[in-house]
C-alpha cells in the first residue's frame, strides 16, 4: 500500500489492510469474490517461481539466453496473471467508490457514530482511497470535519497520525482546522510527538525547524511550548542556524524568545553567524535590535580555529565582505580585538575599499605581528609593492621614523646571520635590514621616496644609503634632503604631532575642529592619497 513513503504503524497497518479489502459495503458475494482472487494470487506466485528458470534457460538454436521479447511470450501467463490481479484491485476501488456514492443518498447515515465515537468520515481518513474519501466528506455534515473520538481525534488528527500525506492536504482544502487538539492537548502539528524532543546531537525540533523557510511550523511549535534557548551540543541556537541560513522572518521570530544568557552560555552571537555567512540582511536586523556588536567568542569555541579569532567584525573581514564589514563598522565594532589584526587580514586580501573603511574607523595602523615581528609597525610589509596602500598608511599616522632607527647609523653593520631568513620569514630586525635583502631591494627607491612626503628630515645609515645610491629615485631624494622643507609641510606635520595617532584614527575628531575643509583635508594628506584624494 502506497503512502506517500511513510511507515504505518503495526497494528494500524492490519486495520488499513482489513477496511481496504473487506470494506463497510461489501456483500457476501463481493467477499468471496476477493477471497478467490487472494487464492489466484497466491498460485499466481507460486507459478511464477516455476516459471522464473525460463530467463535463465539457453536457446538450442542460438545458443545464448533468450532476448527481453523471447522471454516475455514464455512469462506470457505470469502477465496475464498479473494483469488479472491488478485489474480486479481496480473494479475493487470501484465498487467500493460508487457503495459509498449509494449510501451518500441516505445523508443521515453519515451522522451515525460508533461505539468509539467515529464517523465514517473517520473510517476515510484512515484508508487509501481518496476517491471514497471525497464521497464521504461530500456527503457528511460539516460538523463531521470537527466531529471528535471518545479519544478526542479529529479525521485530520488521524490522517496526520497515519501519516498519510494525500489525506491531510485534501482534508485541509476542504476546511478541516488545522489547530484542533485531541483530550490530551496534543495538535496536529505534532501528532504523537514532543517538541521538547532532541535527536542524538541534541538538535531540536526547533532547531530543525530553523533550517527550513517556513514561518508557519516555526510559529507553531513556538505556539505549543518549544524553547528557543536549547542548544545542540556545539552550543548552536536555532537563532544561529536561522541567521546563518539567512532567513530573515525566522529571526525575526526568534529574537523575542532567545534569551541573551542562552547565548552568552553558547559562546557565540547571532552576530557571528550572519557576519560568516554574509548575510547582510540577518545582520541588519540583529543589530537594529540591538544585538552586541562587540560580543566575542568563547575561549571554547577560539581554539576551533586556527587564528583564535574573536570578533564578528573578523569573520566578515576574513571573507572579504565589504558591506557586513561596514555594517559592523558603522554600528560600533572595533577593529582591534582580535590577536591577528583586521586591518593585517585586509592588507593580505590588498582590497583597498576593505583598508581605507577600517583605517577610517581606527583600525592600529602601526600593529605588530605576533609571527613576523619587526622593528618597524608590521604593516608596511604588505605595502612594499603597492603605493596606493603606502600612502594609505602614512596618511593614517603610520611610524615612519622608526624605519630610520639604526643602531650603527654610519658604522659597518655586522655581517647578518642566515638563521630564519628565507622569502617568506622575516624575523625582528631594523628596516635597513629588511629592505636591503636581495628579493626587496629593487623596492628601496620607490619606498623611500614616498616616505619623504609625510616626513620633514631623516636621516639614512650606511647600509640604506648604500643601496639607494644605486635607485633611479635617488636624485630626487637627494634633492628633497639638501632643501629646507616648507614651512607649510612642517606647520602640518607638527599639527599632526600634536593631535596624535588616536585623533588621527578617529574620523569623528575631525569634524570636531573648526577648520575649513581644505585644511582638514592638508592635514590628512588627502594630496597624496591615491584613492580617495581630496574633495572638489
Amino acid at each position: 500500500m502506497a503512502t506517500n513513503g511513510k511507515k504505518i504503524k503495526p497494528q494500524v497497518q492490519k486495520k488499513l489492510q482489513s477496511v481496504e479489502d473487506l470494506g463497510p459495503g461489501k456483500t457476501a458475494a463481493e467477499k468471496k469474490m476477493i477471497t478467490a482472487h487472494q487464492e489466484k494470487d497466491s498460485s499466481a506466485i507460486i507459478r511464477s517461481q516455476e516459471e522464473s528458470a525460463c530467463f535463465q534457460e539457453v536457446d538450442p538454436d542460438s545458443g545464448s539466453l533468450p532476448t527481453a521479447e523471447g522471454a516475455r511470450r514464455k512469462m506470457n501467463p505470469l502477465f496475464e496473471t498479473t494483469q488479472a490481479v491488478l485489474q480486479s484491485e481496480e473494479l475493487d476501488l470501484i465498487r467500493q467508490e460508487a457503495d459509498v456514492r449509494q449510501l451518500s443518498l441516505h445523508c443521515f447515515a453519515f451522522d451515525e457514530a460508533d461505539d468509539r465515537g467515529w464517523l465514517p468520515l473517520h473510517e476515510a481518513a484512515v484508508q487509501l482511497n481518496q476517491a471514497v474519501l471525497a464521497a464521504t466528506l461530500q456527503a457528511s455534515q460539516p460538523r463531521a470535519r470537527e466531529w471528535k473520538t471518545l479519544k478526542g481525534e479529529t479525521p485530520l488528527f488521524l490522517a496526520v497520525e497515519l501519516s498519510l500525506i494525500d489525506n491531510v492536504q485534501f482534508l485541509l482544502l476542504n476546511g478541516c482546522n488545522p489547530n484542533s487538539k485531541n483530550e490530551e492537548g496534543n495538535s496536529i502539528l505534532i501528532a504523537g510527538a514532543d517538541v521538547l524532543s532532541q535527536a542524538s546531537d541534541g538538535v531540536s525540533v526547533l532547531f530543525e525547524a530553523a533550517t527550513v523557510e517556513n514561518t508557519e511550523s516555526l510559529a507553531l511549535l513556538l505556539e505549543y511550548g518549544a524553547d528557543a534557548n536549547v542548544p545542540k551540543y556545539s552550543g548552536h541556537l536555532p537563532i544561529h542556524r536561522a541567521t546563518y541560513k539567512g532567513y530573515c522572518q525566522l529571526v525575526k521570530q526568534l529574537i523575542p524568545v532567545t534569551d541573551y544568557s542562552a547565548i552568552k552560555e553558547s559562546g557565540i552571537s547571532p552576530v557571528h553567524s550572519a557576519a560568516a555567512a554574509g548575510q547582510q540582511e540577518c545582520l541588519k536586523l540583529l543589530l537594529q535590535s540591538k544585538f552586541d556588536v562587540n560580543f566575542m567568542l568563547s575561549h571554547r569555541l577560539r581554539r576551533s580555529y586556527n587564528d583564535n579569532r574573536k570578533s564578528a567584525l573578523y569573520f566578515a573581514v576574513s571573507n572579504n565582505d565589504v558591506c557586513s564589514a561596514r555594517l559592523l563598522l558603522e554600528a560600533g565594532a572595533l577593529p582591534n580585538q582580535d590577536p591577528i589584526n583586521c586591518l593585517q587580514l585586509a592588507l593580505r586580501l590588498a582590497n583597498y575599499e576593505l583598508i581605507s573603511l577600517l583605517l577610517r574607523h581606527g583600525a592600529n595602523v602601526n600593529y605588530y605581528c605576533r609571527v613576523n615581528t619587526t622593528h618597524f609597525p608590521s604593516a608596511l610589509q604588505y605595502a612594499l609593492n603597492d603605493e596606493v596602500i603606502l600612502r594609505m598608511l602614512f596618511s593614517y599616522g603610520y611610524d615612519i621614523n622608526r624605519c630610520f632607527d639604526c643602531p650603527h647609523e654610519n658604522k659597518i653593520h655586522p655581517l647578518f646571520s642566515s638563521e630564519g631568513w628565507t622569502s617568506t620569514v622575516i624575523k625582528d630586525n631594523m628596516f635597513c635590514e629588511v629592505i636591503t635583502l636581495n628579493w626587496l631591494k629593487h623596492l628601496t627607491g620607490k619606498v623611500v621616496r614616498v616616505m619623504m612626503d609625510y616626513v620633514a628630515h631623516v636621516h639614512f645609515c650606511s647600509k640604506l644609503k648604500s643601496v639607494l645610491e644605486q635607485q633611479n629615485e635617488w636624485l630626487e631624494i637627494t634633492y628633497i634632503m639638501q632643501n629646507p622643507r616648507s614651512l607649510k609641510h612642517l606647520c602640518r606635520l607638527m599639527i599632526r604631532q600634536c593631535m596624535g595617532r588616536m585623533r588621527l584614527r578617529c574620523p569623528v575628531f575631525m569634524t570636531f575642529l573648526s577648520l575649513p575643509r581644505q585644511l582638514k583635508e592638508y592635514i590628512l594628506f588627502k594630496e597624496y592619497d591615491l584613492y580617495d584624494g581630496p574633495k572638489n
